[in-house]
């Protein structure tokens, strides 16, 4: 049975489906609604979900990651994702994408290249990441730093974005265990204005 647990904070809801330590799917939106309708969503039809009225530890070490990533903070990368629904391609492209730090963005292009296929097809595993924002989908960006597609609408994407500044001024490449990540900072997406 997976858990169910959705909070709100800041006039922004937050949720998390998780089966014991381990992290089925994650989601933010404006409306309680909203987030219990992408959980259930994103984890399989034939599982049974239950909701939890009060947090378990748990479920609030995830929730305070995600509001965390959402306040632009630095987030460790240490929950363990449930990735057994998803192909094999969209488990490599989480991982890669995964590795994306925060003040840097990575393109569609560049993640392909890591990870392997098209920049249509990151897109693709991009547009249904069930573990946003801790798979950090809104720092994959298009190859001339516009904004590309995001499931919470591309003003958000750029508020994300802009929350996480660091100043950084030159480009870095990452080892992503199979290929490599070059890394940009995110004033390139931004133009160096912050909120």
């Amino acid at each position: 049975m997976v858990s169910l647990y959705v909070e709100n904070a800041r006039k922004t809801w937050f949720g998390v489906a998780f089966d014991g330590d381990c992290v089925c799917a994650t989601t933010f939106g404006p409306s309680e609604k909203r987030v219990l309708q992408s959980l259930r969503q994103s984890v399989p039809s034939d599982i049974q979900l239950h909701r939890l009225e009060k947090p378990s530890e748990f479920a609030e070490r995830v929730v305070s990651a995600l509001k965390d990533v959402y306040d632009g903070k630095e987030v460790s990368q240490d929950f363990c994702f449930s990735t057994g629904s998803l192909s094999k391609y969209a488990k490599r492209v989480i991982e890669v994408v995964r590795l994306i730090p925060l003040g840097y963005v990575a393109s569609y292009a560049g993640v392909a290249r890591a990870a392997g296929g098209s920049p249509r097809a990151v897109g693709n595993v991009m547009a249904s990441n069930p573990f946003a924002p801790l798979c950090p989908c809104h720092r994959v960006v298009c190859s001339d730093f516009t904004l590309g597609g995001y499931g919470g609408g591309l003003s958000a994407k750029l508020e994300f974005l802009k929350r996480e500044h660091r100043g950084h001024s030159s480009k870095k490449v990452v080892d992503t265990g199979g290929g490599k990540l070059e890394l940009f900072p995110v004033e390139l997406v931004t133009g160096g204005s912050k909120r």
